[in-house]
């Protein structure tokens, strides 16, 4: 089959996926998710109800992706994230990585950006599930400590956006003063997209020429103790010296351990 043929089939079929994803976004936000707040009056057990369904939803659409050809994956282990309550950081190389992780993790918490909250398509999964708000200025790292408190498994992209394809990654502070304020190991995943697809300033229909094939790999917790002892206990400090040794590992390419 020709190539501009081939590459005609995948933008189709990446329209009917994200077609799929709007639409079943659009179904659960007013049809589902309304009638969960009517039957469910008790606010913890409607949440984690709502983060289940949004995470069964979630792997269907990586089901679907995979099944039209559009991309494949490899997930190690995985095992580390049976357990409550984590502070799970990861790199954010492309679109999808938040369904991914989320469509992997039980009651998965997640910072979102506060225009999902009005939009058609994301706000009834976003205000059902009570996700994190990046809006919430000085209040945002408490709510992110209540998360893990109440036993959620919190998703951070220390990056705060998608990275762009050969340039070096930039962490930001807030995921490590989290970690650090709440003294929180973190439970760090790296995400390998090959070839780069769906990335910031990517138009969606700019498909790569064969699949993507997504690594997905769990590591070991980062213990935050040792900065704390490193920076003689001063929050600030060693929010500092996390975030720089975060951007050494998500920036490390060799083996995942």
């Amino acid at each position: 089959m020709p190539a501009e043929v081939q590459k005609l089939g995948r933008v189709a079929a990446t329209a009917l996926a994200f077609l799929v994803f709007g639409v079943g976004g659009l179904l659960l936000g007013s049809v589902y998710f309304p009638l969960l707040l009517l039957l469910q009056r008790h606010q913890l057990r409607r949440q984690v109800h709502a983060r289940a369904v949004v995470s069964r939803a979630f792997a269907l659409f990586i089901a679907l992706m995979r099944r039209l050809g559009l991309i494949t994956y490899e997930l190690e282990h995985l095992e580390r994230l049976q357990r409550p309550g984590l502070l799970i950081l990861a790199n954010h190389p492309s679109l999808i990585d938040v369904v991914f992780l989320i469509s992997l993790i039980r009651n998965a918490d997640c910072v979102v950006r506060a225009g999902l909250a009005r939009n058609l398509f994301t706000f009834g999964p976003v205000r059902a599930c009570s996700y994190v708000l990046n809006n919430e200025g000085p209040e945002l790292l408490q709510s992110c400590m209540d998360s893990l408190a109440q036993g959620a498994n919190l998703i951070i992209f220390p990056e705060g956006t998608r990275s762009r394809p050969g340039q070096a990654l930039k962490m930001q502070r807030g995921a490590a003063q989290i970690a650090i304020r709440a003294q929180q190991a973190v439970t760090p995943i790296r995400i390998r997209c090959t070839p780069p697809g769906l990335t910031k300033g990517q138009a969606w229909w700019r498909v790569a020429d064969r699949a993507l094939h997504f690594h997905i790999s769990v590591g070991e917790d980062i213990q935050i103790q040792p900065f704390l002892d490193s920076a003689q206990q001063e929050p600030g400090l060693a929010a500092r010296r996390l975030t720089a040794h975060l951007q050494a590992y998500f920036s490390h390419q060799g083996p995942h351990t």
